[in-house]
């Protein structure tokens, strides 16, 4: 995996990782989280690549299935904004604005995550 290649742009580092979490892939984490990563969503707030290793892998574990489909991505130059609905265990719909930045090697450093409402 060649994720802080230049040829790779944020857009496409930020839908791997989706679809690598989706998978719930926790090597593909390790290689695409930067060392000084910081996580935060409505529940958490981790600073640290082994903090927020942990804590994903506890997500992970949490969830029988996981479905992330993306509806919308918004970039700029180190950011990557990406409007997701989320399925968990077949059952529990989430919608969530990941906000993702990236470092000059292409790793991310930081995710913040909110939680809002679907469209009725």
């Amino acid at each position: 995996m060649s994720q802080t290649n230049p040829k790779h742009s944020n857009k496409d580092l930020s839908l791997l990782y989706l679809k690598k979490y989706a998978e719930k892939d926790l090597q593909a984490m390790e290689d695409l989280f930067a060392e000084d990563i910081v996580l935060r969503d409505w529940k958490i707030r981790v600073a640290g690549k082994s903090l927020a290793l942990s804590e994903t892998k506890k997500n992970f574990e949490a969830a029988r299935s996981l479905t992330i489909d993306v509806l919308e991505t918004y970039e700029n130059a180190d950011t990557v904004v990406a409007e997701l609905k989320i399925v968990v265990n077949d059952t529990e719909e989430l919608f969530v604005v990941d906000v993702m930045q990236f470092n000059a090697q292409g790793q991310i450093k930081a995710i913040r995550a909110y939680l809002g409402k679907g469209d009725d």
